[in-house]
């Protein structure tokens, strides 16, 4: 008996084979047009990005880490940010977030997650403002909002800015209101993975802050924004046309796809049933984008092989925290215990709008069927 094919982690071929002529003909209409760097693709893509989300201003960039930057960037040129100012950051988070908060110059200070949500815990973060403290960075890790009730609270109370780091959350919403509307600002990533994925790499930000509008789209392109003028010392950061015309096909199909994703997250929170494993938690006031479905196992190796030994792809997301990697090697001596555990015991599922119905009760099937504990 011939045995099935693997079930993809993620399949991008796939994805855009159904929209492939949608594509091959707004690329071409790039290279006709004769215009690559800041030309109409990107304005059309920053006004539909910007309806999309809710918000006055989008600002396309070249990458979600430069996204997020430029935000703290654009705070400290108009004055609101100072070097060495701190800003809240989860410790549970990709490095990228962490590292936006470095290049700016400011001090990020770690807190760990909640339990439930693996995101911000606004009692953590309340406990760490200091009186250095003018931001708190919200990541909305794995696609799904983090609460932002207590935190627009606590910032409100205290005069600080509260960024999102959206690069995972295209899509995703808090009670109506879709992330990059949530904040003073929000940083996203168009890595070919996302939700929403250009064909190589991308960012932008949102904001209804037209200051810091004109302020970034300034910074993003040498610190000017009059030809052979230089407000500030920037950098080359721009979203190109090619990506900006594939975006914009991406966004016509961004809610279909997320639609596809929420289907199959629902499926499995209500059909895997393995007590060795727990599963995220839904929560009824935010909806998931599901960027990535992320479990939890004592023993995620074994799990790991189990499930490839079913003809299942999963990933690690991550399996390294900040604090641990070289590359803040003074925080290496640093303790987040939930924070270590999460990034010890995570596994990610197949997750996204090339999962058939019938791969996806191959999944369900495999998890369930790893012996329990």
């Amino acid at each position: 008996m011939d045995r099935p094919e693997n079930v993809p982690f993620l399949d991008l071929r796939a994805i855009h084979a159904r929209r492939e002529a949608r594509l091959m003909e707004a690329i071409r209409g790039v290279v006709r047009g004769g215009r690559y760097v800041l030309g109409p693709q990107v304005e059309a893509f920053e006004r539909e990005f910007a309806a999309y989300c809710g918000t006055r201003h989008c600002i396309g960039v070249a990458n979600g880490l430069d996204a997020l930057t430029l935000i703290f960037e654009g705070y400290r040129e108009m004055g609101q940010l100072s070097p060495g100012d701190e800003v809240i950051v989860p410790a549970n988070t990709y490095i990228a977030s962490i590292l936006a908060v470095s290049r700016a110059g400011l001090t990020p200070v770690l807190v760990e997650p909640h339990p439930a949500s693996l995101n911000l815990d606004p009692e953590q973060v309340s406990a760490k403002i200091t009186q250095r403290t003018r931001a708190i960075l919200a990541v909305h890790l794995y696609g799904t909002v983090t609460d932002m009730t207590p935190l627009r609270a606590l910032a409100k109370a205290h005069g600080l800015k509260v960024v999102e780091d959206a690069a995972q959350a295209h899509g995703a919403a808090w009670r109506g209101t879709r992330a990059g509307a949530l904040g003073d600002a929000a940083g996203f990533s168009f890595y070919p993975s996302k939700n929403l994925g250009a064909l190589g790499d991308g960012g932008a930000v949102t904001t209804d802050d037209d200051r810091l509008a004109e302020t970034i789209r300034a910074l993003r392109n040498y610190g000017s924004s009059a030809k052979n003028e230089n407000r500030f010392k920037g950098l080359n950061s721009r979203l190109d046309e090619l990506q900006a015309a594939v975006l914009g096909v991406g966004l016509e199909y961004l809610e279909e796809d997320n639609a596809r994703r929420r289907a199959i997250a629902r499926r499995y929170l209500a059909e895997i049933g393995n007590p060795s494993v727990t599963l995220p938690a839904a929560v009824a006031d935010r909806e998931s984008a599901w960027h990535l479905f992320v479990l939890r196992a004592p023993d995620r190796e074994a799990l790991g092989r189990h499930l490839a030994g079913q003809g299942i792809e999963t990933a690690v997301h991550y399996p390294i925290p900040p604090h641990k990697q070289e590359a803040y090697r003074e925080w290496n001596s640093l303790s987040f215990p939930l924070t270590e555990a999460i990034h010890r015991e995570v596994l990610s599922l197949p997750m996204g709008p090339h999962l058939s119905d019938a791969q996806v009760d191959r999944v369900i099937a495999a998890v369930n069927g790893y012996p329990s504990r």
